[in-house]
């Protein structure tokens, strides 16, 4: 090849897929292949690249359904492929419009369908097409959407992105992120490499295209090269991203309690050091980030509450609450069918449900969120007993009383719940067993010890949440 733009290119990433080599070691690599100029200029390198290492290589294909033409996309895809002797798999895909738009539901479906192809396969390394203006592109998005270093940072050249490949072990590269379009297309002239173009690429109704179409051409007239020093500033980003993580990292190790946030320390750090503490706290959960209005609004809410309040801030993943001066993530909890607000005194949803215990190890109770177990044990209720009563699961109404010991006084449920810790938000979802009017069990605490007895086949009751 002579030397030139489609050389620079060859050479740029062989240099990328030695270094993915070298920290990856991979044992088998695939190719997300829309059928693109970009992914089938990565495919022929690929495959030149592979075969040099001794490495199987994949090509992997999504078909959206979007468009009349897919399906020649992927004949396409399919017969690229096979020209090169590439293993070649697909995954046809529903691509229904959420909340963030289309753009976004169908790259969530790309990316879930190429992990399971992955997965399938075997492949711990998958290489994507991203290049210089798509890493251009996103950075300006992103500085026009209004976010920080984070979003500035723009795409890193190899990552692994469990939320999205649904694999912890997998890494996504992007070997061709310090390579302009201009050259890829000066590759795929000189290769002599046929592409198809996705009709929707020149739709601007969708923001990506309206800025690639209407302002990077603009932005390349009077800056050219823009892209690169784009980069560049990325560069600067993900630089300053790494120390704030590094920072966060820090304050979590001082302020984190068990699996929350002590307020009392959060409250001795500066405004800025609490926001990007809670980003990072987010980030190591695997939650969606929070805006800048929603993090102020929690951090408001919930750091200057009265102390016996019980603020709740809702984020599309989970709920955000405090508990004893702890920040907690609670996840979002379901309705049940057999709930009562123990708060609204004579309003009952839905009467409690009346069961015999014939000797089953377990009973499901769907209505309350889980399922009840009769466990085996030296101390428990007599079993010829338990099989005479009838029984009642229900919620507590409130006043309910449990004597857990001998030598423990008999207290109501919500004192009991206080001095085990249990926060507000679980004790109502806690269901209780009753005999008569005698409560025998309240799930989170345990048995009315007045039934309890030391003996060989007792029976000890259980909940488990599902």
């Amino acid at each position: 090849m002579s030397a030139g733009p489609a050389a620079s290119v060859a050479a740029g990433f062989m240099q990328a897929f030695s270094s993915l080599r070298t920290e990856y070691a991979p044992s088998r690599v695939a190719v997300a292949l829309s059928g693109g100029l970009d992914s089938m200029v990565l495919l022929h390198l690929a495959h030149e690249a592979a075969q040099s290492a001794g490495l199987p290589l994949f090509a992997f294909h999504v078909h959206h359904g979007l468009s009349p033409n897919a399906d020649a996309w992927r004949a396409h895809c399919a017969s690229s492929a096979a020209a090169l002797g590439v293993a070649f798999d697909h995954r046809d895909v529903t691509v229904e419009k959420g909340r963030s738009g289309v753009e976004a539901a169908a790259r969530k479906q790309r990316y879930a369908a190429l992990g399971e192809m992955c997965r399938a396969h075997g492949v711990d390394l998958l290489l994507t097409a991203h290049h210089l203006d798509d890493q251009a592109e996103t950075v300006l998005l992103q500085l026009l959407r209004g976010s920080g270093p984070a979003g500035l940072s723009g795409m890193d050249a190899a990552n692994r992105a469990p939320s999205l490949l649904g694999d912890e072990q997998l890494v996504m590269a992007r070997p061709l992120l310090a390579v302009g379009r201009a050259g890829l297309e000066a590759y795929a002239a000189e290769q002599q490499i046929a592409w198809v173009e996705d009709e929707s690429n020149l739709d601007p109704r969708y923001a990506r295209n309206a800025l690639r179409h209407q302002v990077m051409s603009v932005l390349a007239q009077a800056f050219p090269g823009f892209q690169a020093r784009i980069a560049r500033s990325s560069a600067h980003a993900q630089s300053a991203q790494r120390l704030l993580d590094e920072l966060a990292e820090q304050d979590l190790a001082v302020c984190q309690d068990g699996d929350g946030i002590a307020l009392p320390r959060l409250r001795l750090l500066s405004e800025d050091r609490i926001n990007n503490l809670l980003r990072h706290w987010f980030s190591k959960q695997n939650l969606g980030m929070p805006s800048t209005a929603w993090l102020e609004q929690m951090v408001a809410q919930l750091t200057s509450a009265r102390e016996d309040a019980q603020p709740l801030v809702a984020h599309p993943d989970v709920d955000v609450r405090r508990y004893r001066e702890r920040l907690l993530l609670v996840p979002k909890q379901r309705d049940l069918a057999g709930l009562r607000d123990p708060e609204d005194e004579g309003i009952i949803v839905k009467h409690a449900q009346a069961f015999k215990w014939n000797g089953e190890a377990s009973l499901p109770f769907p209505d309350y969120g889980g399922v009840l177990h009769f466990d085996m044990s030296n101390t428990g209720l007599d079993a010829a007993w338990l099989r005479a009563q009838a029984l009642e699961i229900d919620f507590r109404k409130g006043g309910e009383r449990l004597k857990l010991a001998p030598n423990r006084p008999t207290r109501g449920l919500k004192q009991l719940f206080q001095a085990q810790g249990v926060p507000v938000w679980e004790r109502g979802r806690l269901p209780i067993v009753n005999s008569g009017f005698e409560l025998l069990f309240a799930a989170g605490l345990g048995m009315d010890c007045r039934h309890v007895a030391e003996g060989e086949g007792r029976i000890a009751l259980r909940w488990e949440s599902v």
